[in-house]
C-alpha cells in the first residue's frame, strides 16, 4: 500500500465519510470568536468526534496533544491572503508538503478562487503542490470556491461542478465546494468527479436544523463528507454539534429520502 492510501485512510478514520474541522481563519480574518484558544476547541472537537482538523503550521504545536491516532488527523493549509488585502481572493502559498510532513501532516489543503484575476496562479500553484504530493505520498485537500464577484456564483452548480472537476484533474485527492442548495444540483456535482467531494460549512448560520438539513441533503447526494468551521466553533456546545453531525455522516438513510432522526434529537 502506498503512503498516500495509508494516509487516506487515516482521514476516513471513523467511517467512509470523512469530518474535516478548517480552523485556519485566524489568517484571513484574525482571532475570531472561537479561535482564541486553540488547545480548547480542538480538544471539544476531538472529543465529538471529527475526523481531521485544518490549521496553519505556526499553531499546530499548540494542538499536538489532541492530534493523531487517538485524536484529530493534522491537515496543514499551504495557502494564505487576508481580508486587509486589495484582493483577498488572491491566495499564495505560504508552506510547502515537505515542511507538512515534518509538523507530522496527515494531509495538506490548497484553497483557489476561481475567477478572481489572480485564478491563474492559484490553479498553477494547486497543480505543482500536487505533483509534489505524489512525490511524498501526502493526500491534498482542494478547497475550490467560485469568487467572480458575483454572489450567486459561488453557488451555482455548473460553475461548482466545473471547480470540482478542475481540482480532480489537476490532481486533488479530496475536493471542498459550497453545497448548491439542493440534492439534485448537488448530485450533479458529485456525479462529475471519481474523488470524495464534501461541502464547506460557509457562514456562521442563525439555525442549527438549517445547518444539519444541508448536511444530510448533502449525503443524499452522494457527499463523501462535510468541512464544518465557523458554524461547528463558534457553536456554544461544539462537542454536542460535531457529534450529532457524525451521526448524520454515519448514518445510512432509506431508499425513501432523507431522514431527520439526528436533527429531531438535536
Amino acid at each position: 500500500m502506498k503512503g498516500k492510501e495509508v494516509r487516506l485512510k487515516r482521514l476516513f478514520k471513523h467511517s467512509d465519510r470523512i469530518f474535516i474541522a478548517p480552523m485556519d481563519h485566524g489568517v484571513t480574518v484574525g482571532p475570531v470568536q472561537g479561535l482564541t484558544d486553540m488547545p480548547a476547541i480542538v480538544s471539544l472537537i476531538k472529543a465529538g468526534k471529527a475526523d481531521a482538523v485544518v490549521v496553519h503550521k505556526g499553531l499546530v504545536k499548540q494542538i499536538t496533544d489532541f492530534l493523531g491516532s487517538d485524536g484529530c488527523e493534522l491537515i496543514v493549509h499551504l495557502s494564505a491572503s487576508t481580508s486587509l488585502a486589495p484582493d483577498p481572493n488572491r491566495k499564495e502559498l505560504v508552506s510547502s508538503v515537505e515542511h507538512a510532513i515534518r509538523l507530522g501532516a496527515t494531509a495538506v489543503s490548497v484553497h483557489v478562487n476561481l475567477g478572481s484575476e489572480y485564478e491563474a496562479g492559484m490553479i498553477k500553484d494547486l497543480g505543482m503542490v500536487a505533483e509534489q504530493c505524489e512525490l511524498w505520498g501526502m493526500p491534498l485537500l482542494a478547497m475550490m470556491y467560485v469568487r467572480d464577484g458575483s454572489k450567486e456564483s459561488e453557488y451555482d452548480p455548473a460553475k461548482i461542478k466545473h471547480a470540482a472537476r478542475l481540482a480532480e484533474e489537476v490532481g486533488a485527492d479530496i475536493v471542498k465546494v459550497n453545497y448548491t442548495g439542493s440534492a439534485e444540483t448537488f448530485a450533479e456535482v458529485t456525479g462529475g468527479v471519481k474523488i470524495p467531494v464534501v461541502i464547506a460549512g460557509g457562514p456562521k448560520m442563525s439555525s442549527f436544523k438549517d445547518l444539519l438539513i444541508m448536511i444530510e441533503e448533502s449525503v443524499h447526494a452522494g457527499a463523501r463528507g462535510v468541512a464544518i468551521g465557523r458554524n461547528l466553533f463558534q457553536d456554544p456546545n461544539p462537542t454536542h454539534l460535531a457529534w450529532v453531525i457524525r451521526q448524520i455522516l454515519d448514518h445510512r438513510p432509506s431508499e425513501k429520502g432523507r431522514n431527520n432522526i439526528a436533527i429531531i434529537n438535536f
